[in-house]
C-alpha cells in the first residue's frame, strides 16, 4: 500500500507515541445484494404465478394425492426401485471385480457389459425385453410369454442396466483407495477378507456413496419410463386416470409431487450416510 492511499484512508483515533493504523472497512458487495433482489423477485412471480393458475386445479391435485390407486402405484414404484438398486449393485459388483480381475478374458467381458449395456438406451432395451417372447418363443419348454411378464420385464432390463453404471462406480471407488494402505494391511498380516472390509470397503465407501446416491435417485425417476410397456407405476397410476377424467395436468402434478416427496427423503438419508462415511476425514460432504 502506497504513502498516497494510507494518507487518504480512514484512520483510528491516534495513540500517543504509536503511529497511525489504517482503519479496515467492509468491502461493499452491491452486485451480490442486487443479484440476490433480483433473483428473489424472479422466484416470487415464479411461485405466484404456479399458485395462482387456475390451470393447475389444486383442488383436484388434493383429491387425488392419496387415493388408493396413486399409493398402489407409488408403492410398485418404490418396490421396483429398492429391487433394482439391489440387484444392479450385486451384479455391477461381480462385474467392478471382473474388470479388476488379473484375468483377461474377465477383463473383456466386464468391459463388453458395461460397453454394451450404456450403449443401448433404457427404452429401447426395455422394448426389447418386452418383445423378447419373438426370437425365443419358449425356454425350456415354458412360454417367455408366461415367463417375462411387465413387471418382471421391467426387473430385468432396468438392473441389467443399472448394473453396468453400478460396475462403474464400484470400480471408481475401489481405484481410489491408496495402494499403499493395502500394501501396509499385506505388511501386518491381514488376511484378504480383512483388508477388504477394514481398509478397502470404509475408504472407497466415501467415493462411492455420492454417486450411489445419485443412481437410486435417477432410478426412482427413470421408474418411470416402465409405464410405455403398462407396469402399474406412480406415473401410468396418473395416466389411468386422466385418460379417464381428462385432467391431466392435474394428475401429472400429483405424480410430480409425489417424486419430489420421495427424492427429497432419500436425499436426506443420502446426506446423513456421506456423513457417516466421511468421519474422520476433516470434510463436511
Amino acid at each position: 500500500m502506497s504513502s498516497d492511499t494510507l494518507a487518504q484512508a480512514p484512520t483510528a483515533p491516534e495513540i500517543p507515541g504509536h503511529p497511525a493504523v489504517p482503519r479496515i472497512v467492509p468491502q461493499r458487495r452491491y452486485g451480490q445484494w442486487t443479484a440476490a433482489v433480483v433473483v428473489l423477485v424472479l422466484l416470487g412471480l415464479a411461485l405466484d404465478s404456479v399458485v395462482r393458475n387456475r390451470a393447475f386445479q389444486w383442488d383436484v391435485v388434493a383429491q387425488y394425492f392419496t387415493t388408493g390407486s396413486v399409493l398402489r402405484g407409488l408403492w410398485l414404484t418404490l418396490w421396483l426401485t429398492a429391487v433394482v438398486m439391489v440387484l444392479g449393485f450385486a451384479l455391477g459388483t461381480l462385474l467392478a471385480a471382473f474388470r479388476l480381475s488379473a484375468n483377461p478374458v474377465l477383463r473383456a467381458v466386464g468391459w463388453g457389459y458395461v460397453w454394451l449395456f450404456r450403449s443401448i438406451p433404457i427404452l429401447v432395451q426395455l422394448l426389447l425385453w418386452f418383445n423378447i417372447g419373438a426370437l425365443y418363443p419358449t425356454v425350456l419348454g415354458v412360454k417367455t410369454v408366461d415367463l417375462l411378464g411387465p413387471v418382471a420385464v421391467a426387473v430385468v432390463g432396468l438392473t441389467l442396466h443399472e448394473a453396468a453404471y453400478a460396475a462403474e462406480v464400484v470400480r471408481g471407488g475401489i481405484l481410489s483407495v491408496d495402494r499403499g494402505q493395502i500394501e501396509a494391511a499385506q505388511a501386518l498380516g491381514l488376511s484378504r477378507w480383512r483388508r477388504w472390509r477394514r481398509i478397502v470397503l470404509p475408504q472407497a465407501m466415501r467415493s462411492i456413496v455420492p454417486p450411489a446416491g445419485n443412481m437410486l435417485i435417477g432410478t426412482l425417476k427413470g421408474t418411470s419410463i416402465v409405464s410405455v410397456i403398462a407396469v402399474n407405476d406412480l406415473l401410468f397410476s396418473a395416466q389411468l386416470i386422466y385418460h379417464r377424467t381428462y385432467q391431466v395436468i392435474p394428475l401429472l402434478m400429483v405424480a410430480t409431487l409425489w417424486y419430489a416427496v420421495v427424492t427429497t427423503v432419500l436425499g436426506i438419508g443420502q446426506a446423513y450416510v456421506e456423513k457417516y462415511y466421511a468421519r474422520g476425514t476433516g470434510g463436511t460432504r
